[in-house]
């Protein structure tokens, strides 16, 4: 009877141990594992903290706001922390108006181009965060799934009307659903112990030359040099003033903005496999395409820095054509950085919090920017004198 105690004492110890120090060991060996890209940033650009913009697709307003704030720290102005949701409830009637107009032959979803942003200050102003938020909804982060539904059963219903004439009212319905989701936008505030108007304070106090703010693209459907349109559904103003240049003079115009100080609006597809904010923290274009791959080389981890394509102007042109490079997202440019190997990547702002790798920052590398990007926004006088010369500005 002893000697069996014994020995089940001995199990029990033996059990509790690889219970116990397995999950130990597992978690030495983690912290024992390399990074497989060590990131060093070499230059940065003065920004606001990073934001959420939570459940809405409204990244076109947090980035292109954001370089706006790095816009006026660059200036001395001090740091803003600027509505976002402004901007939003002023935009979405144009979408809506637009939408009806058409006959429901255009966009009316929450994404957007920078230029919406810049197109609404010039309008209607803007406000600080702390006047209007933007939250009327009884949560503690934003959340546009219902309100969206909401918006797009008024569009809808109007349209069902077609053959007969529609009442002047249907837009205040939906200027009243925008209100009771993001609150009434106001007219009038105190800020600093002094009054504004939305336009007033943009003028004033922010002093920004909006008309400096160009938007590039770069494909070989429309002319180099030259003004052109970019097909993507977010452009539903099909704004054509965006500058096409060659896939180098874009990459080239980032390196000029950062190198002087300034920032820009990235735009562009992030659905890639080896696009990651919460698990990585870069994005990369490795040489082999992923639907190439084995089951075995997509599950191996990889260990180093892994080799990337030499994207080339016509592959970018090819991916946009084929779908397989969408305009899915926007975010802010604010750095320049290098991995373990020397090779250069962007420093990126990104507006899902800081509850993610790199605190809420990613490191993109060049051959991903060069076959991805669709869009920039860029203060125009960053650019270098020989661009502005070709380009007219």
């Amino acid at each position: 009877m002893k000697k069996k105690t014994a020995l089940l004492k001995i199990s029990l110890a033996a059990l509790a141990f690889s219970i116990f120090a397995a999950p130990v060991a597992a978690a030495a060996d983690k912290k024992a594992e390399k990074p497989v890209y060590v990131f060093k940033t070499t230059r940065e650009v003065k920004r606001t903290p990073v934001k959420d913009q939570y459940q809405t697709g409204t990244c076109w307003c947090f980035a292109t706001v954001s370089f706006l704030e790095a816009e006026l720290l660059r200036l001395g102005k001090g740091e803003f922390d600027l509505s976002e949701m402004f901007v939003v409830r002023h935009t979405y009637p144009k979408k809506a108006l637009n939408y009806v107009q058409m006959h429901g032959n255009a966009v009316h979803q929450q994404g957007g181009q920078a230029h919406d942003v810049i197109d609404q200050v010039r309008e209607f102003g803007i406000v600080p965060e702390e006047v209007y938020n933007g939250m009327n909804i009884g949560e503690k982060r934003h959340n546009h799934g219902e309100m969206f539904a909401v918006l797009q059963s008024i569009v809808s219903a109007v349209l069902k009307m077609e053959g007969h004439r529609l009442t002047p009212r249907w837009m205040e319905v939906y200027e009243a659903a925008l209100d009771a989701y993001l609150g009434k936008a106001p007219a009038e505030f105190s800020w600093q112990g002094k009054t504004y108007t939305p336009k007033t304070f943009a003028a004033e106090v922010m002093g920004l030359s909006l008309d400096d703010y160009i938007e590039l693209t770069s494909y070989e459907q429309h002319p180099f040099y030259k003004k052109c349109r970019l097909e993507i559904p977010d452009n539903w103003t099909y704004n054509s003033d965006y500058y096409n240049l060659p896939i180098a003079d874009l990459e080239a115009a980032v390196e000029q903005a950062l190198a002087a100080g300034y920032s820009v609006v990235w735009d562009g597809d992030v659905s890639e496999k080896d696009f990651s904010t919460r698990e990585t923290g870069y994005a990369l274009v490795p040489e082999k395409d992923w639907e190439d791959k084995t089951t075995a080389e997509r599950e191996k981890k990889p260990v180093a820095p892994v080799k990337e394509k030499a994207v080339t102007q016509a592959m970018r042109s090819q991916t946009l054509s084929d779908f397989s490079t969408t305009d899915d997202h926007l975010m802010h440019i604010v750095g320049l950085a290098q991995d373990q190997t020397g090779a250069k990547f962007f420093l990126v702002k990104n507006s899902g919090g800081t509850d993610r790798k790199y605190d809420g920052y990613l490191y993109m590398s060049l051959p991903y920017f060069r076959l991805k990007t669709t869009a920039l926004m860029v203060n125009r006088n960053s650019l270098a004198r020989e661009l502005r010369i070709k380009l007219g500005i």
